[in-house]
């Protein structure tokens, strides 16, 4: 069960190969945004017996491809009031992630549609590229790199090439701003790092145990990591004046939600020298079509990378397995990962 080129449908027979449900028709309706050709799917073909697939979907598309599919899959097409009120049949929708905003789960509530997610699929997948975009700019590699592409190591008088400063992570302090399964797993690695932790308190909440106001926090982190959700507390929550707190060596590492971090003022203070680097795996509009102010060729000490942090192959497989067991699962009458429950489900047999 391969990734599906273009837009046309594959759809297997309908068996029940180990158990597989016949009867039960299911719809992915962007597998190309899970599967690059290199995941074992087979493990949904075990829980149900027929599938409709399409590497992306268009608005326009969603409802004719559910027609009278039972079970739904979706990374980011977007399941609305207005499609889920025509979907008549649809029974459970499979979100191929952790976030819901794609779908509307007040309608999906009033509709009896059960919705379940994937959670803490791809924490080491995440935790590693935090660590790569950290490493890098502690140890000045993209600068490095350019050099060598230029010709300056090969052209230098000495062994080494040493321009650009090189520090390490041992003894200095990481605060985090969000503190559940990414954040805990990035403190635990920072910690065998040698680094020091500070916890922010959680934006928007009361005062907590443990836990430094976000602007005590700022002035005091030689590195800053956000793991918080994308809410009306967070949105915005990094701009110029939290910026202008941190020390001028300071690194700012953004693997949750661009538009927690104000982008033009981030860009200005890496140009200023105000901040020492960041290393930014999101951005407020995805794909950035229009442009945006981190992409601009001038802004020194910055890595931008297009959303992969969780792209791992393991942790894609994980969401493809995760994604199996939550069909399995309502199949059989139980919850799981369930963010939306439904009534009687017609499906259990």
């Amino acid at each position: 069960m391969g990734c599906v080129e273009g837009v046309d449908a594959a759809m297997s027979e309908p068996s029940e190969p180990n158990g597989a449900r016949a009867d039960v028709t299911g719809v992915l309706l962007d597998e190309a945004t899970i599967d690059q050709g290199d995941l074992d799917l087979s493990v949904l073909d075990r829980v149900v017996g027929q599938w409709r697939r399409y590497s992306h979907s268009q608005p326009t598309e969603v409802l004719e491809r559910l027609g009278h599919a039972q079970i739904a899959v979706t990374n980011k097409v977007v399941l609305d009031r207005a499609v889920l009120e025509q979907a008549r049949d649809l029974k459970l929708i499979c979100i191929a992630a952790t976030g819901t905003n794609n779908v509307d789960l007040r309608a999906a509530r009033e509709r009896g549609v059960a919705v379940a997610n994937v959670v803490r699929y791809a924490t080491p997948s995440v935790v590693g590229h935090v660590f790569a975009l950290m490493l890098a700019l502690t140890t000045g590699l993209p600068d490095y790199q350019r050099a060598i592409a230029s010709g300056a190591w090969q052209q230098h008088d000495r062994f080494c090439l040493m321009d650009y400063p090189i520090r390490e992570l041992a003894g200095r302090t990481l605060g985090i701003v969000g503190f559940g399964e990414l954040g805990q797993a990035v403190a635990r690695v920072a910690e065998a790092f040698g680094m020091q932790i500070l916890i922010a308190q959680r934006p928007g909440g009361p005062p907590a145990m443990g836990r430094l106001p976000l602007e005590q926090l700022l002035r005091q982190v030689d590195v800053l990591s956000l793991h918080c959700p994308l809410t009306d507390s967070t949105r915005g929550l990094i701009g110029a004046e939290q910026l202008g707190r941190m020390r001028p060596d300071a690194l700012l590492i953004n693997t949750a939600r661009g538009g927690i971090v104000d982008e033009q003022a981030l860009a200005d203070a890496l140009r200023a020298r105000t901040l020492g680097g960041a290393g930014v795996d999101v951005l407020s509009t995805e794909p950035p079509r229009q442009g945006n102010p981190l992409l601009a060729g001038d802004i020194p000490n910055l890595i931008v990378t297009p959303h992969i942090a969780w792209a791992s192959r393991e942790a894609r497989q994980r969401v493809v397995e995760e994604i199996a067991a939550n069909i399995a699962a309502f199949l059989a009458g139980r919850e799981r990962n369930r963010v939306e429950g439904a009534g009687r489900n017609p499906l259990i047999r």
